[in-house]
């Protein structure tokens, strides 16, 4: 469990991004591929499968966070009303949101 928390807390400083952290996620990789954790051994293979990406977000300063949260916020009230009212009160909720 402490090589887990290890883990997880070392990954979770990545997630500020900087330009320096391609090489971070390398090394994070390797130490975690080290670990006999075959789950974790698994989220490894995710980040190899679109590496491109995962560099992308690790190191750049630009990210869609704004965009998807209104489209989580949108989804919600749309199941909070589902079957109850129609489209204008819907969008209603969405505006006044």
């Amino acid at each position: 469990m402490t090589i887990l928390a290890t883990s997880v807390r070392d990954f979770a400083a990545l997630l500020k991004p900087d330009p320096d952290n391609a090489e971070g996620l390398d090394s994070w990789i390797t130490v975690a591929r080290e670990a006999n954790l075959p789950h974790l051994h698994s989220f490894c293979t995710g980040l190899d499968q679109d590496r491109a990406a995962v560099n992308a977000g690790l190191t750049l300063p630009h990210h869609n966070g704004g965009t998807e949260g209104v489209n989580n916020k949108t989804k919600m009230i749309k199941r909070q009303m589902y079957g109850r009212a129609g489209f204008w009160l819907l969008r209603h909720r969405i505006l006044l949101g």
